[in-house]
């Protein structure tokens, strides 16, 4: 999600949630908000609550699921 601060800066927020219980697992607020950091931001999910049997990204045009693979790639 993108939104605007009262001075025109747009800012982005990264929100993990858990589409059967409704509950809300991370949120992360920045400037930009890069693949690396999606993968940070999953792995503590992932050890904190543990691996869920599917994931969804809806990710819209911001950046796209491919980014995610490249982060995990050799030399990405």
């Amino acid at each position: 999600m993108t939104d605007l601060t009262a001075n025109g800066s747009h800012f982005r927020i990264l929100t993990l949630i858990d589409e059967h219980t409704r509950e809300c697992l991370a949120t992360r607020a920045g400037w930009s908000i890069q693949a690396v950091d999606v993968i940070t931001i999953i792995e503590m999910a992932l050890e904190r609550y543990g691996a869920p049997k599917h994931i969804r990204s809806d990710n819209g045009l911001e950046w796209s699921a491919a980014d995610l693979d490249d982060q995990r790639s050799p030399g990405g």
